[in-house]
Parts: C-alpha cells; structure tokens; sequence
C-alpha cells in the first residue's frame, strides 16, 4: 500500500511496486491527479479524512467525474472495514454515510468497488448490500 501526498513520489513508487497496487486517498488534487495517472489498482478509503459538509449534500470525497476516471483507467474504489471499525458512533454514521453515497456513485457509473480486512464473506456481503450496493457489484467487491 502507498501512503504518500506527494504525487511524483506516488507516481515513482507505483513504478517500483508489484501487482495489485493500492493507494490511500489523500486530498481532492492528489485524487483528482492520480486517478488520472491510472496504472494502479484500488484508490482506497475515499470517505476518510476532513472533509466540510454542506447544508444539503455530504462530501463523500468521490463524485461522478472522478468515478467515471476511475472506471475508465479500470480503477477499483476501496473500502477498508477496519478504519470504520476503529471510528466512534457520530464518526461511524458520517463515514457510512458517506460510503452509501460513494457506492451509488460507483453503481451509476459502473466502477468496481473493493471491501478489505473483512472477518467473514457472508456477513461483508450482507454489509454491502445494506449499504445499497447491488447483488453483482456486492459479489464483485469481495473476490480480489
């Protein structure tokens, strides 16, 4: 996993990595800019950080032109379960929120989504069709 804000550092070290390659989001450019670059695998915990709410819409850290970037550089959206898990319940309930948002945005543009560190299958996928992902993207987001 590269955990970097330096998007020539990432870039090298994507160069220098083995398959699958995954990145921990940072701020909104490095997102923006790396999606773009392409040539890696998950772009993961999306929803993570400080992000500002508006009145009428949550800032989920993915929107529906990043998501078409990602799916067209074939570009899997990460979810980690261990971060949501680490999380009080106020915090808990803003970043479910803001996965359920991520996860439409992901079914509307046909991005892959990808769930990590999860105990047991049945109860992952029982988690992400709760969240409102489809059966087939729910299938698809637990086989790596």
């Amino acid at each position: 996993m590269i955990i970097t804000p330096n998007i020539e550092n990432a870039k090298n070290l994507i160069k220098k990595e083995k398959k699958p390659i995954i990145i921990k989001a940072q701020d909104d450019n490095f997102n923006r800019k790396i999606l773009e670059y392409g040539k890696f695998d998950v772009l993961l915990s999306l929803e993570l950080g400080k992000r500002k709410d508006s009145l009428k819409q949550m800032d989920s850290g993915l929107n529906h032109v990043l998501a078409k970037i990602a799916a067209k550089n074939h570009i899997a959206i990460g979810i980690d379960i261990n971060e949501i898990n680490n999380l009080k319940n106020k915090e808990k309930a803003t970043i479910l929120g803001r996965i359920i948002q991520n996860i439409k945005i992901c079914r509307k543009s046909k991005t892959k989504l990808k769930l990590f560190n999860y105990k047991d299958k049945r109860n992952a996928f029982s988690l992400l069709l709760s969240l409102g992902a489809s059966t087939p993207q729910a299938k698809e987001a637990l086989d790596f």
